[in-house]
């Protein structure tokens, strides 16, 4: 395997590679990066120290029971394994011939450039047709053009050596995924719903709940699919998130039946099914910039001084119509007249006819400024609807999105599908993400947001949860911490570089506010199994954390699976490494590029997954089925390295 990239999440997916597969993997990063570890990270988890201390004496002069000792940092990862790191400046054809591409079964790509990344795939499938390429690019509908591509020339290559691809040697696939898809249905969950964690693709939407644990004498409610029993310390503010010491339990991944009936006390994760649905309609950008409604185009003190001004229209006329007996008409006719002094004043004519008229010029002088402010409003509101919008006064209940770069654009549009209110908070006027929000119409405060005032206009005091996931680790932090002192009960879920650096910030937080919501997430952590499963040569559909764990759902063919064929799903289940989910059945070719139109037309089951299986059904050679399975479960089921207790804890 050979990993090349430039940021954490290349290191973290050598390590996934090497120690979890047991894959000897070749690391090509940048001279800079001279460890495990990305220079930049060092230098902002040795600036949050200071923030993380002072946060943990405050929390242990505030209880004096010694809580807030609970929040040391673990000890350092080790380096992350590679059996070779070489440090090149440029991915060039010489260096990936150095990697040894030629003989490499899968390459990943994970350079924060997408044009980095295409140009190495280029030269790789050049060099070595049959490799399996994996890159990371953010551009969606460039990344299919390019996977098309890159499988195009892997098969005409194929089939210039006279061979069809369905030997024993690895499949040239090319598969194309952004860290930033990845995680961002898992951070945008998080903030809404707290503890639930959605996996959804093609159709399929899974979401795992966590449950409290059961009152003592109870039997833990196995509801759908349990999932996961989670340690005993997961209720505990003070205890670690997934710590095994001394009279704890961690977290058990995909338990038996047995398992579960006897686990009293622990909290569960189980498994429901969502259909799938788009959403609302969002705005696109030439319904952004065409006529707004009525509502937004004037305010409604000025609606209300419009309708004010109608009414006394008319009450003149109905005056006029009774002092002077002409036709209705004709008496809002000579009103309107009046109203605008382009009448004949009424000389001659009845004390009540010229007390109206009187009446209807005084009218009209006050209609005048009122349509001069309608127009500057009007004129205003078309200004400003191409533009970035302000947080509405009175606005609460939303979400309050800290950075709008590659993660914080995905998020924002993933909570604008679910119809969630947001106001991001944004410093680079530049920032990609601010066409996203002037597109969907969502309000941006910009501004530096360790500033004062700057998550008061985001109306952060009404505000349902904070969603910090700028690029700067103690932003993010400092962000939190403000937030808190302002609101302490807010829900709040960070995005940290480090994954060591969010369990720190993750246990100081909650022993601080052991009532209120918190998450810590690692985007590279969330994202590395799923390249590393594509490395590997399955679709893995997503990653769902339980505690500091993650749990991986993959559509797998039964064929060559001697775990999995001709095996009933009872036999088919092994506790604690994987469990068949549902029965995939579309097509096993093609399904991507040409899915079926009956699939289609369903409501029920759009992706043609059955989820109702018996467990005396008896798994065949040509099923392809979705599983849950733990990392070391998953690599002992590809079958590329036997399980051996003794060697791998």
């Amino acid at each position: 395997m050979v990993v090349c990239g430039d940021d954490g999440l290349a290191h973290r997916l050598a390590a996934e590679l090497r120690g979890v597969y047991g894959e000897v993997v070749t690391l090509v990063v940048p001279p800079a990066d001279r460890g495990p570890l990305r220079p930049a990270v060092g230098r902002a988890r040795a600036a949050s120290v200071a923030l993380r201390d002072r946060v943990t004496a405050a929390v242990g002069r505030a209880s004096g029971n010694g809580a807030g000792a609970a929040a040391a940092p673990a000890a350092p990862p080790p380096a992350a394994p590679a059996e070779r790191v070489l440090h090149e400046a440029q991915l060039t054809e010489a260096v990936l011939s150095e990697a040894g591409v030629e003989r490499a079964t899968a390459l990943a790509l994970v350079y924060d450039d997408d044009e980095t990344n295409i140009r190495a795939a280029l030269t790789a499938r050049r060099l070595n047709p049959r490799v399996r390429l994996v890159l990371r690019l953010y551009n969606r509908r460039l990344g299919q053009h390019v996977e098309e591509l890159l499988d195009q020339a892997a098969a005409l290559a194929a089939g210039a050596d006279g061979t069809d691809g369905g030997g024993s040697g690895p499949d040239a696939s090319t598969t194309v995924l952004s860290d930033a898809d990845t995680a961002a249905p898992a951070l945008a969950a998080s903030a809404v719903a707290g503890t639930s964690k959605v996996v959804q693709t093609d159709g399929l939407m899974l979401r795992a709940v966590e449950r409290r644990p059961p009152l003592p004498g109870q039997v833990a409610d196995p509801g759908l699919c349990t999932l996961a029993l989670l340690s005993t310390t997961s209720s505990d503010p003070a205890g670690a998130d997934g710590s095994e010491s001394s009279g704890d339990q961690g977290p058990r991944l995909l338990p038996d039946a047995a398992a579960v009936r006897a686990a009293t006390g622990r909290g569960t994760v189980v498994l429901e099914q969502v259909s799938f649905t788009a959403g609302p309609d969002l705005p696109t950008g030439r319904g952004v910039s065409g006529v707004p409604g009525f509502a937004s185009l004037f305010s409604r003190r000025l609606r209300w001084s419009l309708a004010g001004m109608a009414a006394c229209v008319l009450a003149l006329a109905v005056a006029l119509w009774v002092v002077t007996g002409v036709h209705p008409l004709g008496a809002l006719y000579l009103t309107l007249l009046d109203l605008f002094a382009i009448n004949d004043p009424a000389v001659g004519d009845s004390t009540g006819r010229q007390v109206l008229q009187l009446l209807s010029l005084l009218v009209g002088l006050l209609l005048l400024p009122v349509l001069l402010a309608a127009a500057l409003e009007a004129f205003g509101t078309f200004r400003t609807t191409s533009g970035l919008r302000k947080p509405p006064r009175g606005l609460g209940g939303h979400v309050v999105l800290l950075g709008l770069g590659k993660i914080g654009t995905r998020v924002l549009t993933r909570l604008r599908e679910l119809n969630i209110p947001v106001v991001c908070v944004e410093s680079d006027p530049e920032a990609r993400g601010l066409a996203t929000a002037r597109r969907l119409r969502v309000p941006v405060v910009l501004g530096d947001v360790t500033q004062e005032g700057v998550l008061e206009a985001a109306k952060i005091h009404r505000a349902h949860s904070l969603l910090a996931v700028t690029s700067a680790d103690t932003t993010n932090l400092e962000a939190v911490l403000y937030a808190r002192s302002v609101q302490p009960d807010l829900r709040v879920v960070l995005r940290l570089y480090d994954d060591d650096f969010a369990t720190a910030v993750y246990r100081t937080l909650r022993a601080a506010h052991p009532h209120a919501l918190t998450r810590s997430r690692s985007v590279s952590h969330l994202a590395a199994p799923a390249f590393a499963g594509a490395m590997l040569g399955r679709q893995i559909l997503g990653a769902i954390p339980v505690e500091r764990r993650v749990l991986l759902f993959a559509a797998v063919d039964v064929g060559g699976h001697p775990q999995l064929e001709g095996r009933t799903l009872a036999e088919a289940f092994r506790a604690g490494a994987w469990r068949v989910l549902a029965l995939d059945t579309a097509a096993r070719t093609g399904r991507r590029e040409e899915p079926a139109a009956e699939e289609a037309a369903e409501d029920t089951r759009p992706s043609g997954l059955v989820w109702d299986l018996p467990d005396t059904y008896v798994l065949r050679g040509q099923d392809r089925v979705v599983l849950a399975a733990t990392r070391r479960g998953l690599a002992e089921l590809l079958g590329r390295h036997p399980r051996d207790g003794a060697a791998r804890t």
